[in-house]
């Protein structure tokens, strides 16, 4: 029986979801997390209701829309590299356990927040050679204490050229659209080829014109400081571009400069959003156990060599292993430690993966170390995570009974906008709100902190901003983990071609060939019909045509329509896109009394949310 047991823990057969801790719940709420840390317009469906509108005039000054996209952290500046590391992330989370979330309801909001994420990197990159990467200045952000709603601040916007290159920028957006390229593929492959399309010109871009991005913009490097350089980031990029397209030049890249860019050198104990070589290592070894190395297996054996190094000092285990708190927990350093137990955390969980896939272990100096060990090992950080610790305390806030209450936040510290609408100044917010020994009067809910110093000690104080405060890339990785713990066993191949599931099964059935209404979403005086008109199955898919009817049920004219649409993945005409939402097209500015406007849609799914978001009555 002993070694029964001992063989399926090894293949991974037995549960692992038998601790206390409820990952489905903790999964779910890390997506509300990224619902507060939208910039710009927010949709209808927007869960978190002490949020409103900001960064409306963001890129204005630039001549280009840079509307949306996420906050990285507390404060209310947009940083393009950690925001695009996120989003890689979410993805390559999305990627690998996708089925996992479809079945816990939560695949939907995952490809939701990936989609915020890749529709302002979009607009970021409005030409070949040109990305935007960063909006606000931190400096004059850090002296004011505003919400996002009322900021004052700088929205100054600043980019890399050929003048003025930023190669681990450009590179790491690059692989942000590769990989969320791969997530949308099976719902809107319109929208994946120009995910993909952005790709491979700002993966040009970085390889062409080689630099530093904070050497270019200067104010991101108190902030996001690329201290591993750009050589990491080509080769992540040209990693992510191989697994969306599959074309031999990108396994080339990797290939045939794996030495000169650090991929078979560096032997690294941490991963974020600086140094990405081990994830690098971890993708490469991925394709070396799926049998694509041909040429380049034994430059691809070394890339793998760098990778187990990594889980090895991770897991205590190599001849350089990761320093731990007392409790248990990986500790690398003071500010926002718990970036570096989230990334770490999930490569060990895909690699556990990948060697149990492909039958195999690994093997470190102190001996060998069964794919089983490996997840057990990240599912005790993630416990620690979320209550499993000296303190008894969670990181995540939202979850367990004991979580930090004052947030270093200015959203969540400052009375929302819908609750007192009188502004908050810049300084006044430090004098009101910063300062207050209170609990936030928001609770932001998902957010995982920075968590505990060396010693497991941590101290809920909003001025603690190297324990307290929250960052984007905190969650990313961990909601992928999440999600493997939840499901349980894997019970299928992870080596296999990447199939992303339908999201929220069971909850909006794909709809029926025949016409029909759809129940009409009433603002009176609006209403709005949608029938579905036609379909038809191309390359083994089926498309839908839908069509919507806009009706002034009033005796007055209607201006200044503004419709939100959620949940489209497809082509879309007789509206006019404005920020994130849409207004009337450009040949009409208003509806008169009694007629409709129609629009129509093509999408491969059920469909999309229409509702009415502003208008005005003349």
């Amino acid at each position: 029986m002993e070694t029964f047991i001992k063989l399926c823990l090894f293949l991974g057969l037995l549960p692992l979801a038998f601790a206390g801790h409820n990952y489905g719940e903790a999964l779910s709420k890390s997506f509300l997390f990224y619902e507060a840390q939208r910039s710009g317009y927010l949709p209808h469906n927007q869960r978190v209701q002490w949020r409103g509108n900001s960064g409306l005039n963001d890129g204005k000054a630039s001549g280009v829309d840079l509307v949306g996209g996420y906050y990285d952290a507390g404060d209310n500046v947009k940083f393009g590299l950690p925001m695009a590391f996120t989003v890689t992330m979410m993805s390559w989370s999305i990627l690998e356990y996708g089925k996992q979330m479809a079945a816990s309801g939560e695949l939907g909001h995952a490809m939701d927040a990936v989609k915020w994420g890749t529709d302002y990197l979009i607009k970021a990159h409005p030409q070949p050679y040109v990305l935007y990467g960063e909006v606000g200045d931190g400096n004059t952000d850090h002296y004011c204490w505003q919400r996002p709603e009322d900021m004052t601040t700088s929205r100054a916007a600043y980019r890399v050229d050929p003048s003025h290159p930023g190669s681990d920028l450009a590179g790491e957006t690059a692989a942000a659209m590769a990989a969320a390229s791969i997530v949308f593929r099976r719902y809107n492959k319109a929208y994946a080829n120009e995910l993909l399309n952005h790709a491979y010109q700002l993966f040009e871009f970085a390889d062409k014109y080689r630099g530093k991005y904070d050497s270019s913009i200067t104010v991101a490097q108190k902030y996001y400081r690329s201290v591993s350089g750009y050589a990491d980031e080509l080769l992540w990029a040209a990693a992510w571009l191989y697994k969306a397209t599959n074309n031999q030049f990108y396994l080339n890249y990797l290939g045939n400069n794996g030495e000169e860019l650090g991929g078979t050198g560096w032997a690294m104990t941490e991963f974020g959003w600086d140094v990405k070589y081990a994830g690098v290592q971890t993708l490469v070894a991925k394709f070396l156990m799926q049998g694509r190395g041909g040429q380049h297996t034994s430059e691809f054996q070394r890339y793998q060599q760098k990778a187990e190094y990594f889980m090895c000092s991770c897991l205590g285990k190599g001849s350089q292993n990761v320093q731990k708190t007392p409790g248990g927990l990986i500790f690398r350093q003071r500010w926002n430690n718990m970036q570096f137990v989230t990334s770490a955390s999930f490569l060990l969980t895909v690699y556990s993966d990948y060697l149990s896939s492909a039958g195999k272990y690994l093997k470190c100096s102190t001996g060998y170390v069964s794919p089983s060990e490996m997840l057990s090992f990240a599912k005790s950080q993630v416990d620690y995570l979320l209550g499993d610790n000296p303190r008894a305390t969670s990181y995540m806030v939202g979850y367990g009974n004991n979580y930090p209450r004052q947030v270093h936040h200015r959203g969540s510290s400052i009375v929302s906008i819908k609750v007192d609408p009188r502004f908050v100044s810049c300084r006044g917010g430090y004098a009101t709100w910063f300062s207050r020994k209170a609990s936030d009067p928001n609770l932001l809910t998902g957010a995982i902190v920075g968590g505990p110093d060396a010693y497991d000690n941590f101290a809920d104080q909003r001025d603690n901003y190297e324990q307290t405060e929250p960052a984007t890339y905190n969650n990313a990785p961990l909601i992928g983990v999440l999600a493997r713990l939840h499901g349980g066993p894997s019970g299928f191949s992870q080596l296999l071609p990447v199939e992303v599931p339908l999201p929220t099964p069971n909850v909006q059935p794909k709809p029926k060939t025949q016409p029909r209404v759809t129940p009409a979403h009433s603002a009176a005086p609006i209403a709005i019909q949608q029938k579905l008109t036609t379909s038809w199955v191309d390359h083994g898919q089926t498309y839908y045509r839908y069509s919507a009817i806009v009706i002034n049920k009033s005796s007055k004219t209607i201006k200044n329509l503004n419709l939100s649409i959620n949940k489209l993945y497809g082509p879309l005409w007789g509206l006019q896109k404005f920020g994130d939402s849409y207004t009337f097209p450009s040949w009409m500015n208003s509806l008169p009394a009694g007629k409709s406007l129609e629009f129509v849609y093509i999408h491969s799914s059920s469909p999309a949310a229409v509702s009415v978001y502003g208008y005005t009555l003349l």
